[in-house]
């Protein structure tokens, strides 16, 4: 092998692989090993029980292997077996291990034949077995049996591909000779792989089960059907050996006894049987790791990198230090007061690009829901003008008013503000219900210490639930403090003396084309019709334009806003979108010879944004039908008096003039209010008043008890590190220039992508499958010999006499089309023979 420490290679991997699987996770790493594929009942668990001479495989027909084996074979005085999941637990009889394994089997897929990808680490100690890594897989099959699921073929091909396609898998393809070579599921699901032939190795069984006459050596010599590492052929007990308790033992030297006697295998009976195939398995795999060594080396220190800084926390961690438990709490009370202040103000750390959250959604309240639940309160027209007559009248009494009543505006003025109260702690609910799932979001990094967590979330929830209630009594005393006084010589309001300007001025402001929403929108036209697009929307106060694109400079349709009102639309069958309307109350087209369009949007907080963009530009929801429906009797009919007419007129617009600017007061203060008595005093709460309150909640020991995940998590994470650490010691003392057996090199196995198998004539022969010339004859150290090196494999009787240089001899040329009927052995090969020789 070169040096010591190639020898420690294959239980260097073992030991990786009880690390990662113990952990339950592969650490990124694909680490060398051996998977053993092959068609159902084909003898891959024989092989493998040839491997340890021992019976401890489950037995039995149609599909037995139903969960990967990671079978680790460890050369040791003693003779046991260990289970990863059952540690500590020594098993020296292999009746046992049997039962084991199908008890740990049928705990996971049930007692029917169902399979599953998860495996059983099973390690295998004898003096018996040399350092060996191999996966038994469950065989490959057809029709599913009992109560397997109708697609278990792919099931088991997509299980089989998990480990196959890893570069770093060498592929034992396992078929019985008494099968068509060619039509070998191993060798094909190889191939689709492997298509070099880099990491496949054939092994042939049940050669003494062939018909009487025929035989494989043609494929064991590697002529037929060739592959790049070639075919080792093995002979493995019986049905009625295995019933019978034939010893291992008895049936290895009746294998050896079968290649020697057996008149096609004894000239190659060294390079046959399992002791053969095990010698050679432990070789490649030991050279198929050292080639890894560089890659596996610089994923281990990467891995490591990546663990340092988490680790480094836990090299001296004690769980019962108080001074660690105390620096613990401070550290995590701190944290979620950072957090939750970023997640207030935002910051650019992982910000979400999905949805809106904390700071964002509050701010869509303060400046979207909250104005357009204000504007919702649209005045009803003719209940308004009904209540402004029945004040002019009832304050007049008996006499015939000649002047407007300043009483009447502020009777109906302070009706309007009452109702503002309702939407003002709808709005301060909405922030509360933002706050607290904001705080469930920012104790979630606390979930290592779940009694920490929960009394965090407690305390400050609770707090968040005391500031609720006081700042709804100053939103409250904020409408009660527009009540106490009717301020008529505010800037922007009209007043009695402006009253006749009020018209002029209201032309003005509307004239003004400020943009005030732009967005993409789907227009849902029916299919007849053309069929719903979408377009680029641009509302301004006067009008709703569409355009093809952001550019807006191709403009579908611009639609004016006079008389235009919004209705909800319930949402399609078939469509995830959300739906709302706009229609004209004069029942004219809207759009061509719709009377609505039809928007959509994607959520319905879209749908809620854009209806209260289309209020700011005065377009309001329809009212119910059954609201404006209403029975007039003769003692609700206003009087039509010229003089009451205008008086109500009025009054009317010097109402709608000065709710404005209350809304325009209570939409500025309100946000400010919220924030200064809600969240800006939460955040004060945390960084300075939290960590006191923890300390009076409970025992500091009980409050920083860490979770069993999180226990389990830091064990396992040393562990991880641990054994990264020692698996780049052990690489690290390996040499680098330990000599190793090259690949073998390319053979034709074209035939791999071919149904049928090729008739006798045009099987390929030594001269177009066999190594150039130039090649050394002699095998490397420790390798298989090449491919046809002697007479014995099948050349013609041909003596051994000198022969001219070996650029001279005679090639059939391999493009002509004819196939050499004479060996590769330009050596050995007389210049004059004639070329119809027989086989």
């Amino acid at each position: 092998m070169g040096n010591r420490g190639m020898e420690d290679l294959i239980p260097l991997i073992n030991k990786l692989q009880d690390a990662f699987s113990s952990i339950g996770q592969s650490c990124n790493l694909d680490l060398p090993q051996i998977a053993v594929v092959g068609g159902q009942s084909a003898g891959k668990s024989s092989v493998l029980e040839n491997f340890v001479g021992r019976d401890f495989l489950p037995r039995g027909s149609g599909i037995v292997t139903r969960r990967p084996l990671i079978l680790q074979l460890v050369n040791s005085k003693a003779e046991y077996a260990e289970f990863l999941h059952c540690k500590g637990r020594k098993f020296v009889d292999f009746d046992e291990v049997r039962l084991e394994i199908e008890a740990e089997t049928d705990r996971i897929t049930g007692s029917n034949k169902g399979i599953s990808p998860i495996p059983i680490n099973l390690r295998v100690y004898s003096p018996h077995v040399l350092n060996l890594t191999l996966i038994d897989l469950p065989g490959m099959t057809k029709v599913a049996v009992g109560d397997q699921p109708v697609d278990i073929e792919h099931q088991i091909r997509d299980m089989l591909m998990q480990f196959i396609t890893k570069e770093s898998c060498l592929i034992l393809a396992v078929t019985p000779a008494n099968t068509d070579l060619a039509n070998s599921d191993a060798l094909k699901i190889s191939k689709e792989v492997d298509p070099q032939g880099l990491r496949t190795i054939g092994v042939i069984t049940k050669l003494d089960l062939m018909d009487e006459g025929t035989d494989a050596r043609d494929i064991l010599e590697n002529k037929l059907l060739p592959l790049r590492r070639g075919y080792i052929g093995v002979v493995n007990r019986s049905q009625k050996d295995i019933d019978g308790k034939k010893d291992i033992g008895a049936a290895l030297a009746a294998e050896r006894k079968f290649f020697l006697s057996h008149p096609a295998y004894r000239h190659i009976a060294e390079r046959m049987g399992t002791p053969h195939l095990q010698k050679s398995l432990n070789q490649q795999l030991t050279n198929h790791i050292r080639d890894t060594l560089p890659g596996l080396r610089s994923k281990l220190q990467s891995q490591l990198l990546s663990l340092e800084k988490e680790v480094e926390e836990y090299k001296n961690f004690r769980p019962d230090d108080p001074t660690r438990k105390t620096k613990a709490l401070l550290q995590m009370v701190q944290q979620f007061g950072v957090d939750f202040e970023k997640c207030i103000e935002g910051s650019g750390d992982q910000v979400d690009t999905s949805n809106l959250s904390g700071g964002a959604k509050i701010n869509r309240i303060f400046h979207e829901r909250f104005p357009f639940e204000l504007v919702k309160m649209e005045f009803d027209e003719k209940e308004l003008r009904k209540e402004i007559s029945y004040a002019i009248k009832n304050i007049h009494g008996v006499r015939t008013g000649l002047f407007t009543p300043d009483l009447a505006f502020e009777a109906i003025v302070k009706k309007q503000i009452i109702k503002l109260k309702d939407p003002c702690l709808k709005c301060v609910d909405l922030v509360v219900t933002e706050v607290v799932a904001l705080i469930r979001k920012c104790t979630e990094k606390l979930g290592s210490y779940p009694r920490l967590r929960e009394e965090t979330e407690r305390i400050v929830t609770t707090y968040i639930r005391e500031r609720d209630s006081k700042t709804k009594d100053q939103v409250l005393l904020l409408i009660d403090i527009e009540l106490s006084y009717i301020n008529t010589n505010h800037e922007d309001f009209i007043g009695f003396a402006k009253y006749d300007q009020y018209e002029v001025m209201n032309k003005v402001v509307f004239v003004c084309l400020q943009v005030i929403r732009r967005g993409w929108l789907t227009i849902n036209i029916s299919i007849m019709k053309g069929g719903s697009k979408d377009y680029w929307f641009v509302l301004t106060a006067e009008s709703l334009s569409w355009y093809k694109d952001e550019e807006e400079k191709e403009k579908k349709y611009m639609l004016p806003l006079d008389n235009l009102k919004l209705r909800d639309v319930e949402k399609g069958f078939m469509s995830s979108k959300h739906v709302f309307a706009i229609f004209n109350t004069e029942q004219r087209n809207v759009y061509k010879d719709l009377r609505q369009i039809e928007l959509a949007c994607d959520t319905q907080d879209d749908v809620d944004s854009w209806k209260a963009s289309f209020l700011r530009a005065g377009v309001y929801p329809e009212k119910d039908q059954s609201e404006n429906e209403e029975t007039i009797t003769p003692g609700d009919t206003v009087s039509m008096d010229p003089q009451l007419e205008r008086q109500v007129e009025t009054i009317r617009n010097l109402v709608d003039s000065y709710i404005g600017i209350v809304n325009k007061s209570i939409r500025d203060l309100m946000p400010k209010t919220i924030m200064h008595l809600m969240i800006n005093s939460a955040k004060d709460f945390i960084h300075s008043e939290l960590l006191a309150y923890l300390y009076s909640a409970g025992d500091q020991g009980s409050l920083m008890e860490e979770s069993a995940e999180q226990a389990q998590r830091r064990d396992e994470m040393l562990r991880m590190y641990h054994a990264l650490k020692e698996a780049l010691v052990i690489i690290g003392d390996i040499s680098a220039t330990t000599i190793s057996t090259p690949v073998p090199p390319p053979v034709d196995d074209t035939w791999l992508a071919k149904d049928p198998s090729p008739p006798p004539a045009a099987r390929p022969t030594a001269a177009a499958t066999g190594p150039p010339p130039s090649r050394p004859r002699g095998p490397a150290p420790g390798t298989q010999p090449p491919l046809n090196p002697s007479p014995a494999f099948g050349g013609p009787p041909v003596p051994s006499r000198p022969g001219p240089p070996p650029a001279q001899p005679t090639y059939s040329d391999p493009n002509s089309g004819q196939v050499p009927l004479i060996p590769s052995r330009p050596a050995r090969v007389p210049p004059g023979l004639p070329p119809g020789i027989p086989r």
